[in-house]
């Protein structure tokens, strides 16, 4: 004991380093897990925000195609006229307020060759209503909106030449070619007293049916069905903005047609925690969408579960590094205590005897108070996660949340052990007094066929000597690590075998527990015995690495090593010697000190 408060000075030692290192590493390690879960689960919260909005305006303008293509149909039964009257019927049975928000109506628009301008004004005369197209242009034919319904609404639109205006006459004309549904670039509606971006939505309709080539199409091109936009409106057509977590801008090539990225709104957000610009092909346009999180979507994703599980770490470090500095303080007691007592050698082992017993009680009293803490941890994590419940549902539907609380839970049970690990730890070399009983061998073995619940034959004993009566409680600590770890790692342990073997040297013993587990590799004899070092693979029960450190130091401690002979697959022996008689062990003990 003298010997080893000497070399590590009384202060802190390699070992209270690495217990600090690897407690501070965890610690860090789950704060970082939980903080990429936590951004990750945010990320894909925006990323569902993102495609709702997304899908929201596709499918919105998909439901408006399938307007216009009906519209076309109805126009296709009708061999491609269709009076005002009948154009209105139509209209009003498609209920466009109600079950188009955001369209400002649906029309007619048809291609009219200048030659027969005279014959198309004197057809639209016999509806009874004022009609003139507008305004002049150069073109050689005509595109006029002839009929929009609600016609009070669009009054100002009715006699529109769209082929006047490069937009208007592109998109159509592309609608035409192509005989799908198209969209104009941006524009600004005749009838929008805003005078917003809009655009114009086209469907074509033919003389005989859909044609098969673009010849063809412009041969037998009649007119379209047309719904005029104001982008405004059409977005306030979708989900309501209050309602939302991200705002959006739409861009038509290098124009502005829509934005809500404004310092006014009171949810913008000036530095966004997610951003991102999607393309969208629409109907012969490519529109760009940028959206980005607002204060809400912040607000509704501040998580302190990463802080909390730091904080938590950090305070189980604290009380780790109070501990080992307690400790350390007291064994720099103990090794100016011992330096002190010069006189009789008898003197010396009892005052030793005496500082060591105060160790292992501070080792007691802070273990204890470092479980108190580590408990409260673990109470907190039932806490909040019976509060999260009230928020978010049971907790069980949301699985990175749960796999986060019971990975805090596996944390404090992982700090139970290594608390447990260094009391023994620091226990060893207690030899017990002169009245300590000593180990029947045989009661020995049976005690180890009902602790670890194997079957007799499993555990097979020579021995040369009946009884040990030299420090017997770390003798049955050394052979039960030993044991248990033989059919703790046996990859079949219902089928395990464990050879116990006692031979009598004279003053002291040879012991050798040889089992046919899984062996363990040359280069890994020196690692195994070393502290908190263990080579249990995923699939292999939980070890703390400080078994096999006990069994060495305790060996140790009677000025005897331990040595080990494996290969992978054949298994493993231990091999270690023992004093035979208490008066030996005192003797080494009383020189060492010396």
């Amino acid at each position: 004991m003298a010997k080893s408060l000497k070399q590590s000075g009384g202060g802190i030692s390699a070992l209270h380093i690495v217990i600090v290192a690897l407690s501070l590493t965890m610690t860090v390690g789950a704060w970082l897990y939980s903080k990429h879960q936590v951004d990750l689960q945010i990320e894909n919260q925006f990323a569902a925000a993102r495609d709702r909005t997304i899908g929201l305006i596709v499918d919105r303008m998909s439901r408006y195609e399938d307007a216009l293509q009906s519209g076309a149909a109805y126009i296709d039964a009708s061999d491609g006229d269709i009076s005002r009257g009948a154009w209105r019927n139509f209209a009003n049975s498609l209920n466009i307020e109600d079950k188009y928000p955001g369209v400002n109506g649906i029309g007619v628009i048809y291609y009219v060759d200048r030659a027969d301008l005279s014959q198309f004004q004197s057809t639209r005369a016999t509806e009874r209503r004022e009609f003139s197209i507008f305004p002049e242009h150069v073109q050689d034919f005509l595109l006029p909106i002839t009929y929009i319904e609600p016609e009070n609404l669009n009054a100002a639109a009715i006699g529109l030449d769209v082929a006047h205006e490069t937009n208007r006459r592109t998109g159509l004309l592309a609608s035409r070619d192509k005989g799908v549904a198209q969209i104009t670039g941006p524009i600004v509606l005749v009838q929008d007293s805003g005078h917003t971006p809009g655009f114009l939505f086209y469907t074509p309709f033919y003389e005989g049916g859909p044609p098969a080539t673009v010849t063809e199409r412009r041969e037998r091109f009649i007119g379209v069905v047309y719904a005029p936009f104001v982008v405004r409106k059409l977005v306030e057509g979708l989900l309501s903005k209050d309602l939302r977590e991200v705002r959006f801008s739409i861009r038509d090539g290098k124009e502005m047609i829509y934005d809500e990225h404004s310092s006014d709104d009171p949810l913008n957000d000036e530095n966004p925690m997610f951003q991102e610009t999607v393309d969208l092909e629409m109907y012969g346009r490519i529109w760009s969408v940028e959206l980005r999180s607002n204060k809400a979507f912040r607000l509704q994703n501040r998580s302190d579960q990463p802080s909390l599980i730091l904080l938590g770490g950090l305070i189980i470090e604290i009380l780790v590094i109070s501990m080992l500095a307690l400790l350390a303080r007291s064994n720099r007691r103990a090794h100016a205590y011992a330096h002190q007592l010069t006189n009789e050698l008898r003197a010396k082992t009892e005052h030793l005897e005496h500082a060591n017993g105060e160790i292992e009680q501070f080792v007691y009293i802070a273990s204890h108070d470092l479980k108190t803490p580590v408990r409260g941890i673990g109470f907190l994590v039932d806490v909040i996660e019976e509060d999260l419940e009230e928020v978010i549902g049971p907790v069980e539907k949301h699985t990175e949340i749960k796999m986060q609380f019971n990975m805090i839970r596996d944390r404090v049970s992982r700090m139970n052990d290594l608390t447990k690990g260094i009391m023994d730890y620091s226990r060893v070399g207690n030899y017990g007094t002169e009245t300590e009983s000593g180990v029947l061998v045989s009661k020995f073995v049976e005690d180890c066929h009902a602790d670890f619940e194997v079957e007799p034959c499993q555990i097979r004993l020579t021995s040369e000597v009946e009884i040990i009566d030299c420090d017997s409680q770390n003798f049955r600590r050394v052979l039960e690590n030993l044991i248990g770890n033989a059919f703790k790692y046996h990859p079949h342990p219902r089928a395990a075998q464990v050879d116990l073997t006692i031979e009598d040297l004279g003053d002291r013993i040879k012991v050798s527990v040889k089992d046919d587990g899984n062996g363990i590799a040359p280069e890994f004899h020196d690692r195994i015995f070393g502290v908190f070092q263990t080579l249990r693979k995923k699939d292999e029960p939980e070890s703390t690495g400080i078994g096999l450190a006990i069994v060495k130091k305790a060996v140790q401690r009677h000025g005897f090593d331990i040595s080990v002979a494996s290969s992978e697959g054949e298994g493993a022996e231990f091999t270690f010697y023992w004093p035979k008689r208490r008066e030996n062990e005192s003797l080494e003990e009383l020189g060492r000190v010396a």
